[in-house]
C-alpha cells in the first residue's frame, strides 16, 4: 500500500513528499525514499518524520506558535525533544553516508526553527517601536486569529503565515506605514475583504506584514464633476480602498444610478481589491469591470511614495471600444501633495486591454504598464479611487429561463441568441445574463419554477433594461419564445421583491463544494460566445470520462470485496452466486470500458449499444453525441447495484453487499466533476472542481482537470482568466510573453520586490501551497470521539471563506477595530481545534493560552444568527459559540465575569423576596451607580481615551479598562418600584393566575397563555404590565405561568447548556401540568414580549403543550386584533428591531408602523447590550456601540435634518427588554427617549396614570388563581 502521510499531526493537503521537501529539500526526499529499502537506516529514517511532524504543525499554527514564544520551558522542551530523537537517529547511521547527510539536513531544519523564536521576538519589538509612532498600537495585530485570517483567501490555499497584520486607521498613514516596514525588512501585501479566488493575498513569504485596508472607508456622496476631456458633468463617487463593494451599490441606487462592478462577492469584497484584479460582475455585460469605471485612483508604491492616476478623454462605456486611451500618472512625495516632478501621459490603444473579441480578460498583468489595476498588488497598495456611475433605464424585467432538454448543445446556443436578438433591438439592452448548469442547480437547491417533477438542466437569468415599458416588454416576450424553442419554459420578475428572488440562487454558488468541506479549485475562464457551446460540450466530455473512470474503479473496489469473500466462502451455493457476481462485474466493466475508450468513435459501429439505445443513433453520431444525449446512460443502479442484489440474495449475503454498497460509496466519494456557472453575457465561464483536501489522489487528478480545461479554453480562443486574476493558482497557464512582460515590469517599479514578494513569478505556483483538512482531523483524531471538539469540527468544517456573513455580522466593524466576522472566527477556530488536538496527543500539556484564545473568539460574538441567512452552507456562527462556550465550561475555562455571574444569579433565581433584593441591588441602584460613575468619570479625561475610535479588544482585556468602559456611557432608567407580580399580587408559585376584563371579556374570549421572561417582569415589568393592558383591552382572557420563570436562552448561550436544558425540560413540564389544569380553557395561542424567549420557546413544542396554538409577539398579536394608534402628532419613530427579533409572523416595521398609524424608520445594528456582553465585556459592547451610534445619528438626520433629537421629536422605540436597557445608554449622545412599542401604545390609548389604573381594575375581580 502507498504511504502517503505518515508524518503525524499533518491534517493538510500535504504529503510526506512535501513536508520533506520544505525542510530539507528534494534531494533528501529522494535520499529518504532509497533509506526506506534498508531496515536499520529505513526506520531511522523515519523516525526524523516524528521531527519533521512537530515543526510542520507549529509553523502553520500561530497559536502554537505563540505560546511557545511566550512560554520558554515548554519551548526548550519541545526543542530538546527534536535534538534527543536526532541523537537517537545518529545512533543509527550504521556509516551509511547518506544517512549521515540528512541527519545535517534534519538538524540545520531543527536549529532553523529552534532560533526563528527569538528572530520573531527580536523582530515583533522592532516592527511595534517603528509602526507605534505611525499608527495606534492595537493597529499592529500579532494575534494568531488576525495571522490565520490573513494567512489565505477564498481558496483557502495557504503557503506561509504573516508575520503581522497591520490595520491602518486612515488613508494618510499607509505611505509611513510602507516606509517601516520596508525598514524592517518585511514584505509587504496589501489586503481587501480576503475574496480571492486564486491566492493573490495569500503570503508566500513569512517575513510579511499584510496591510488590511478595511478601514480605509471613506464613500462620498454622488458628486457630479467635470472629467477630463470629457464634455459635461458626470455623476461619479469617491470611495476608500476598504469600502465594501455593495455600499456602492447600494449608494448609486439610492440616486437611480448603477455601479458597474458587482462581482458575486459585492457583500464582502472592497474596492481596493476589485481594482488590483479588475474585477467584474454581472452588469459587466453592459458597461465593462471595474477598469473601464475607474476615473482615478491613488496609490502608494514600494518606494513608499504616492501615485495618482487618472484616465483622461474617458469614453464612459466599455474601454475596448475607445481608439485611444490615455491616463496621466502623478507621482507624490510621501506627505501625498507635494508634486514629484511633472506628470507623465501614458497613451494606448484600447484594444490592447483585452484579446479582441473577449468581454473581460485579466491576463495582460503587465496592461502597457498602467501601476495598480490588474497587478494584484505587487506594484503597490491602492488607497482610494473615484468611480463612473452610470443612469439605469428606468424599466427593467428580470427573466428566468429554465431548459429541461437533455441537449445541452441545443439549450446552450441560446446564450449566443439572446445577446444577439438584444443587440440588434434598438431601446433595450441587457444589464446582466447569468448562467447556472445541473450541478449548480443543484447544490443551491435551486426551487423549480415551472410545473414540472424533474429540475432543470440549464437555468438562465437575465436583466432587460430599456427606458420603454412597451418595448421592454415586447423583447422580454421574444426571449422567452426563442428559448421555448429550445425545450425552456420562462419567467418574469417585475417587482424589486420577485427580482431580487430570482438573483437569490446566483448569490448561493459557492454551495457547489459543501460536500467537499469547502474547498474546491475554482477557475475563470473567458470563451468568445459563438464557442461557449463548444466549450460546455468539452466540459461535459471531461464529466463523462470522470463519471465512467469512478464507475470502473468502483468495480475494481467491488471484485476486490468479492475476493475477500470468497475466500472465506464454503458451500456451493455461495461459490456459484459469487461466479455470477463475478460475471456481471466483468460484462459491465467491458462495456463501459468500451464506450469509453470509443467516444470518439462512430456510435452505429458499436455492437455493445443495446436495441434501445441503437434506436436513438442520429446521423454521424459519435459514442459522446450519444453520451452528451444521455441516449446512452451509464447507470449503476440499473447495470450493476439490482442485478447484484438479486443475485446475492438471502440474509446470509447481507454482510457481503453491505460490503459491496461501501467500497462503491468510497469510490464515489472520490469523484470528480466540473460544474460552471456563467456571466453568460461576456463569455466569462467560472469552472470549479470540488475536491477532497485530504485526498491526494483527487487533489492530483484535479490538477489534470485544470490542464484539460486550460487548454481546452486556449483551444477555443479564449483566455485563462476573465476576472479572478492569476495569483497561485494560474501562473503556470499564463503565456511566456505575458508573464515575462509582467516580471520585467515589476523589476523596473519594484526591484527589491517589496510588495507581494515571489507572486506572479514563473516558479512560484502552487508547488509550495496547502490546504488544512478537517476531514484527516476527524478521521484521525480520537481525542475528538470522546469531546465536544468533533461536534465544533462538524459546526465550522464547510465554512467557504466566501464572507457573505461579513455584513451581516455584529462584530465585524472594522472602524471600530472590530475585526471578528464569522469567516475569520471560523479560521482561528479550525486552528484553535488542532493545537488542542496537537498537545493531547504529544501529552505535553494544553496550554492554558489556548482556552484563552478560544474564549476570545467565543466572547466576539452576540449569538444573533444573523450570520445563518446569508450563508451559502448555513452555518450558525451563533450556535458554534454557544458550543465553544459549553467546552470551555465543562473544561472549567469559561473566563469567569462577576457582572455575568450576578445577571446569572438574577435570571435563575425564581424566589420573590430574592428577586425583589436582587432587583433593587443589581439594576436600579447598579444603573444609577453606573450613571454617577460616568458623570463622575467623564470631569477626569479618562473617558477621552479611545473615545474616538475604540481600542481594539483582542485578547484578555485588561483589568483597568472593564471599568472605564462600564461607564462610558450612562444607564439613565427608571425602573417600575416593584414588579407587576408584586403589585398584583401573583407571586405564589403554585397558583395559575388568569387575568380576564368582566365588561370585555366573555366565554367565546381568546385565551392566551403569556409568557413574560425574565426581562419584562423582573427588570422593566412595565413591558409586563403593558402586555397584559393591552390584552385585557383586546378582551382576552390571559394566562400566566406560575412564578417567576426563565426560558432558559440566557443560560445556554452563556455556555452553561446543562443548566439551560435543565431550565428548558422543568418549564415543559410545569406548562404540561398548566395546560392539563385548565383544559377547560382553549388556549390557541402563545404570547411573548421577548425575542431570546421566542427563540427558546420555539423549542419547547407548544403545539403538543397547548394542542393546534401558535407563537406570537404581542405586537404581532395586537395587530391581528386590529390595535392601532392615530399619528402622534409631533413625534416621528425610530424602530430597533433586536438581534433576536420576536416578530416571526409579520415583518418588524410593518407590524410597527401599523400600530402607530405612521412610517416607523428601521435603526439596525446591534445595540452593544446582546444578553450579558453590556456587562462580561464591555469594551467590546462599547465597540458594538460606535457603530450603532452611527445608525442612530444616521436616522435621526433622516427624519429632521438635525444630528441630535430635541424636546422629543423623535423617539426610539423596541420590542426587546435587554434592548431597551442597552438603547437608554444613548440618550445623552443623542437625544433619543427609548420606549417599548406596547407600552407607547398603552400611553395613548389607556391615557396618563394607564398603570396604575390597571392595576386597581385587576384587583377587583379580574384576576382568577387556580391551584396547580
Amino acid at each position: 500500500m502507498e504511504r502517503i502521510r505518515e508524518i503525524p499531526y499533518n491534517y493538510t493537503s500535504f504529503s510526506d513528499r512535501e513536508i520533506v521537501i520544505r525542510y530539507l529539500g528534494e534531494d533528501n526526499w529522494a535520499l529518504i525514499e532509497s533509506l526506506r529499502g534498508t531496515r536499520r537506516t529505513g526506520r531511522s529514517a523515519r523516525m526524523l518524520f516524528e521531527v519533521l511532524g512537530d515543526m510542520w504543525v507549529v509553523e502553520r499554527n500561530p497559536y502554537l506558535q505563540d505560546d511557545l514564544i511566550n512560554n520558554r520551558e515548554r519551548r526548550n522542551a519541545l526543542i530538546e525533544a527534536l535534538n534527543h530523537r536526532l541523537r537517537q537517529f545518529e545512533q543509527r547511521l550504521n556509516d551509511n553516508p547518506n544517512a549521515e547527510r540528512l541527519l545535517q539536513a534534519a538538524q540545520k531544519a531543527v536549529d532553523d526553527f529552534s532560533n526563528a523564536f527569538g528572530e520573531r521576538e527580536q523582530l515583533r519589538r522592532k516592527v511595534i517601536q517603528a509602526l507605534s509612532k505611525i499608527t495606534r498600537r492595537d493597529n499592529i495585530d500579532f494575534s494568531g486569529l488576525a495571522r490565520v485570517s490573513h494567512s489565505t483567501d477564498a481558496t483557502d490555499w495557504r503557503v506561509e503565515m504573516p508575520f503581522v497584520v497591520i490595520s491602518p486607521d486612515t488613508e494618510e498613514e499607509v505611505a509611513a506605514i510602507v516606509e517601516s516596514c520596508i525598514n524592517c525588512g518585511l514584505t509587504l501585501i496589501p489586503r481587501g475583504g480576503g475574496t480571492g479566488y486564486t491566492g493573490s493575498a495569500v503570503p508566500l513569504d513569512a517575513h510579511c506584514a499584510v496591510i488590511n485596508t478595511e478601514k480605509l472607508e471613506d464613500l462620498s456622496e454622488v458628486e457630479h464633476i467635470e472629467l477630463p476631456g470629457v464634455n459635461g458633468k458626470v455623476a461619479t463617487v469617491r470611495t476608500g480602498a476598504g469600502v465594501v463593494t455593495r455600499r456602492v451599490s447600494d449608494l448609486a441606487n439610492a440616486h437611480g444610478l448603477a455601479f458597474a462592478v458587482d462581482p458575486t462577492s459585492q457583500d464582502a469584497s472592497t474596492i481596493g481589491g476589485n481594482i488590483a484584479m479588475n474585477a467584474g460582475g454581472k452588469k459587466a455585460v453592459l458597461w465593462g469591470t471595474t477598469l473601464d469605471n475607474l476615473v482615478s485612483w491613488r496609490m502608494v508604491t514600494p518606494q513608499a511614495d504616492w501615485l495618482e492616476v487618472t484616465r483622461i478623454n474617458h469614453n464612459l462605456g466599455k474601454i475596448h471600444d475607445q481608439d485611444n486611451v490615455e491616463f496621466s500618472i502623478q507621482r507624490y512625495h510621501p506627505d501625498g501633495k507635494t508634486p514629484k516632478g511633472d506628470a507623465e501621459v501614458l497613451r494606448m490603444p484600447g484594444g490592447a486591454f483585452r484579446k479582441v473579441g473577449l468581454g473581460k480578460d485579466v491576463t495582460d498583468k503587465f496592461l502597457s504598464g498602467l501601476p495598480g489595476i490588474q497587478k494584484e498588488g505587487c506594484d503597490g497598495l491602492i488607497t482610494s479611487s473615484r468611480f463612473v456611475l452610470h443612469r439605469m433605464p428606468s424599466q427593467s424585467n428580470t427573466v428566468c429561463l429554465e431548459f429541461f432538454g437533455n441537449d445541452l448543445a441545443k439549450a446552450v446556443p441560446a446564450i449566443v441568441e439572446i445577446t444577439d436578438y438584444i443587440a440588434q433591438t434598438d431601446g433595450v439592452q441587457i444589464a446582466g445574463l447569468e448562467h447556472l448548469d445541473e450541478r449548480y442547480i443543484k447544490a443551491v437547491g435551486y426551487s423549480t419554477k415551472a410545473a414540472r417533477r424533474d429540475t432543470p438542466k440549464m437555468v438562465l437569468i437575465a436583466d432587460l433594461v430599456s427606458d420603454d415599458a412597451n418595448i421592454l416588454n415586447a423583447a422580454t416576450e421574444m426571449v422567452i419564445n426563442k428559448a421555448k424553442a429550445r425545450e425552456a419554459e420562462g419567467f418574469i420578475a417585475t417587482t424589486p421583491e420577485k427580482r431580487k428572488a430570482f438573483w437569490a440562487d446566483r448569490a448561493r454558488t459557492a454551495a457547489i463544494s459543501a460536500h467537499t468541506n469547502a474547498f474546491k479549485i475554482n477557475e475563470d475562464v473567458v470563451i468568445p460566445l459563438p464557442r461557449l457551446a463548444d466549450y460546455s460540450r468539452g466540459i461535459e466530455r471531461i464529466n463523462i470520462e470522470q463519471s465512467i473512470s469512478n464507475k470502473l474503479q468502483s468495480i475494481a473496489a467491488m471484485r476486490k470485496v468479492l475476493d475477500q469473500h470468497k475466500r472465506q466462502a464454503d458451500d456451493a451455493i455461495t461459490e456459484s452466486k459469487l461466479k455470477l457476481a463475478y460475471e456481471t462485474l466483468s460484462e459491465v466493466e467491458q462495456r463501459w470500458s468500451t464506450l469509453l475508450s470509443n467516444f470518439d468513435q462512430a456510435a452505429a459501429n458499436q455492437i455493445i449499444l443495446t436495441e434501445q439505445e441503437r434506436e436513438h443513433i442520429q446521423a454521424n453520431d459519435l459514442v459522446i453525441d450519444m453520451l452528451l444525449r444521455r441516449d446512452i446512460r451509464i447507470s449503476y443502479r440499473q447495470e450493476l447495484k439490482a442485478p447484484l442484489r438479486e443475485i446475492l440474495q438471502g440474509g446470509e449475503l447481507e454482510k457481503l453487499r453491505g460490503k459491496l454498497r461501501d467500497a462503491h460509496l468510497e469510490m464515489k466519494n472520490e469523484r470528480l466533476f466540473v460544474a460552471l456557472h456563467m456571466h453568460a453575457g461576456d463569455g466569462n465561464v467560472h469552472t470549479n472542481i470540488p475536491v477532497h483536501s485530504h485526498n491526494y489522489r483527487m487533489l492530483h487528478e484535479a490538477d489534470r482537470i485544470v490542464d484539460q480545461v486550460m487548454q481546452l479554453a486556449k483551444s477555443l480562443d479564449g483566455v485563462i482568466s476573465g476576472e479572478h486574476g492569476i495569483g497561485l493558482t494560474k501562473v503556470q497557464y499564463l503565456e511566456p510573453e505575458k508573464l515575462a512582460d509582467f516580471v520585467a515590469y515589476k523589476n523596473q517599479v519594484d526591484p527589491d520586490h517589496h510588495f507581494n514578494r515571489g507572486k506572479l513569478m514563473s516558479n512560484q505556483g502552487l508547488e509550495g501551497a496547502y490546504t488544512p483538512s478537517l476531514r484527516l482531523v476527524q478521521q484521525e483524531a480520537i481525542i475528538l470521539e470522546q469531546s465536544e471538539l468533533g461536534q465544533l469540527n462538524d459546526d465550522i468544517k464547510h465554512c467557504l471563506r466566501c464572507g457573505k456573513c461579513k455584513p451581516k455580522c455584529m462584530t465585524h466593524v472594522p472602524r471600530a477595530n472590530l475585526l471578528y466576522s464569522p469567516r475569520n472566527k471560523i479560521l482561528g477556530t479550525g486552528l484553535v481545534i488542532e493545537a488542542f488536538l496537537y498537545e493531547e496527543q504529544t501529552r505535553r500539556g494544553i496550554a492554558f493560552e489556548h482556552f484563552e484564545e478560544m474564549n476570545d473568539i467565543a466572547d466576539h460574538c452576540t449569538i444573533c444568527h444573523k450570520c445563518e441567512a446569508p450563508c451559502p452552507v448555513n452555518i450558525d456562527f451563533g450556535d458554534v459559540t454557544m458550543r465553544m462556550r459549553k467546552i470551555l465550561t465543562q473544561a472549567g475555562e469559561k473566563s469567569f465575569n462577576l457582572g455575568s455571574w450576578a445577571a446569572m444569579q438574577f435570571l435563575n433565581t425564581t424566589n420573590p423576596t430574592t428577586i425583589r433584593w436582587l432587583r433593587k441591588g443589581m439594576a436600579d441602584l447598579g444603573f444609577k451607580a453606573m450613571t454617577f460613575g460616568h458623570d463622575l468619570i467623564k470631569h477626569t479625561g479618562l473617558l477621552r481615551k479611545n473615545a474616538k475610535i475604540p481600542a481594539s479588544t483582542t485578547g484578555k482585556p485588561k483589568l483597568l479598562d472593564i471599568p472605564i468602559e462600564m461607564v462610558r456611557r450612562p444607564i439613565r432608567v427608571e425602573l417600575p418600584k416593584q414588579s407587576y407580580r408584586t403589585a398584583l399580587g401573583l407571586d405564589d408559585p403554585d397558583y395559575v393566575p388568569i387575568l380576564r376584563n368582566p365588561n370585555k371579556a366573555d366565554d367565546d374570549s381568546d385565551a392566551v397563555f403569556y409568557f413574560p421572561g425574565c426581562g419584562s417582569e423582573r427588570l422593566f415589568s412595565d413591558v409586563g404590565l403593558a402586555t397584559l393592558a393591552m390584552l385585557s383591552e383586546t378582551g382576552a382572557q390571559t394566562v400566566l405561568p406560575p412564578g417567576y420563570l426563565c426560558c432558559g436562552y440566557p443560560q445556554t448561550s452563556a455556555g452553561q447548556h446543562d443548566r439551560g436544558q435543565q431550565i428548558t425540560t422543568s418549564n415543559r413540564v410545569l406548562f404540561h401540568r398548566v395546560a392539563n389544569t385548565l383544559n377547560y380553557l382553549d388556549i390557541k395561542t402563545v404570547v411573548v414580549s421577548c425575542g431570546t424567549c421566542m427563540d427558546q420557546l420555539l423549542k419547547y413544542e407548544f403545539e403538543q403543550i397547548f394542542p393546534g396554538c401558535r407563537l406570537l409577539d404581542i405586537h404581532e398579536y395586537l395587530l391581528e386584533k386590529g390595535i392601532k394608534l392615530d399619528k402622534v402628532d409631533g413625534v416621528q419613530y425610530l424602530y430597533h428591531d433586536p438581534c433576536h427579533s420576536p416578530m416571526k409572523e409579520y415583518d418588524p416595521i410593518q407590524v410597527s408602523t401599523t400600530l402607530l398609524g405612521q412610517n416607523v424608520t428601521l435603526s439596525d445594528r446591534c445595540c452593544g447590550e446582546a444578553g450579558t456582553l453590556g456587562t462580561a465585556r464591555p469594551d467590546i459592547a462599547n465597540q458594538l456601540r460606535f457603530r450603532k451610534s452611527e445608525e442612530l445619528r444616521k436616522g435621526i438626520k433622516a427624519l429632521t435634518g438635525q444630528e441630535k433629537a430635541t424636546q422629543g421629536n423623535v423617539k426610539l422605540l423596541t420590542s426587546c427588554p435587554a434592548c431597551q436597557q442597552g438603547l437608554s445608554r444613548y440618550g445623552d449622545e443623542t437625544g433619543l427617549k427609548t420606549d417599548y412599542i406596547v407600552i407607547e401604545l398603552a400611553k395613548h390609548l389607556l391615557g396618563d396614570g394607564w398603570q396604575k389604573r390597571f392595576i386597581e381594575e385587576a384587583k377587583k375581580g379580574g384576576i382568577e388563581k387556580v391551584l396547580l
